[in-house]
């Protein structure tokens, strides 16, 4: 049993990354139907930001989280600005297209820029452990639990009580109607795509106090797994993404804590595969007529 509590809390403590991610996947296609595989690459920019503001400048945890959240929310913007936005009207397969495109242009810039090398992240937390019976929990998964739920409390005060987040419902249910009510669409999109992309770069910092490591490659395994968790709760709907992700961080701990390690990504990808078939729509969506 206490075997059993410790996963899970090893299982919450990785789902909150994967919710983070998740959430970005989630709230671009809630409101332009566009599934952005670059997500998981802005949320390795992320990481990289977190890891050189930590390091050349000294900064602490939260100072180089919001200094990583900013930046990624300026890189979503333009990448939706350049990449997306000229596509709006395009068949959603050249969105995708593009989408891994970008994906691909910023591994590789990051490559160039920081070197194909793993890198060790930098400690900026006390390495303290609790022990309760048989159960340890530190202090790295304490913070990404409290770092996780603040920032999915603001997240819902922003879409529930704010004038963008009321725009951000508007436009996902319909966008040229919104449009004549006197929304901008635009800027709605772009904020959409800021919202998301600073929870990555939140996601990314956090990865690299958890792992103790980062590479340019990083990107593309959460990415994805975050991706099969926002589908896995009902991609378009933001609780959706929170239980997908925290589903997910569980199921691999159990299998990795109660079988093999070597095939959790296995499991996972099943995952996603039972998913499609059974029902598209996620466990938390309703049934529709489109796929996923």
């Amino acid at each position: 049993m206490e075997n059993f509590i410790q996963q899970l809390i090893n299982g919450l403590s990785l789902g909150s990354i994967y919710a983070l991610i998740a959430l970005g996947y989630t709230m671009v296609y809630g409101i332009i139907k566009l599934i952005n595989f670059a997500h998981g690459e802005v949320y390795m920019v992320g990481s990289y930001v977190g890891y050189t503001v930590i390091r050349n400048f000294n900064m602490g945890l939260i100072p180089a989280l919001i200094f990583s959240m900013v930046f990624c929310a300026l890189l979503g913007v333009v990448i939706e600005r350049i990449a997306y936005k000229p596509l709006r009207k395009a068949t959603r397969v050249a969105a995708l297209i593009t989408a891994i495109g970008v994906s691909f242009l910023l591994q590789y810039v990051m490559l160039l820029i920081m070197g194909p090398e793993v890198r060790a992240f930098p400690e900026t937390i006390a390495n303290k452990s609790y022990s309760l019976g048989g159960i340890t929990i530190d202090q790295q998964q304490i913070t990404i639990f409290i770092v996780t739920i603040v920032l999915m409390l603001a997240l819902q005060f922003i879409v529930k009580k704010t004038k963008m987040g009321k725009a951000m419902r508007a436009v996902s249910v319909d966008a040229d109607a919104a449009k004549l009510m006197g929304i901008n669409v635009n800027n709605t999109i772009s904020f959409t795509f800021a919202l998301g992309s600073s929870l990555a770069g939140a996601a990314g910092v956090l990865v690299g106090i958890y792992y103790n490591s980062i590479s340019p490659m990083m990107g593309t395994a959460p990415g994805l797994k975050a991706f099969i968790a926002a589908v896995l709760g009902g991609i378009g709907l933001i609780p959706g993404a929170m239980f997908g992700g925290f589903t997910i961080g569980i199921i691999e701990t159990l299998i990795s804590g109660y079988g093999n390690s070597m095939i959790k990504d296995a499991v996972v990808y099943i995952i996603l595969i039972i998913i499609l078939i059974v029902k598209p729509s996620g466990l938390l969506g309703k049934n529709t007529k489109e796929k996923v």
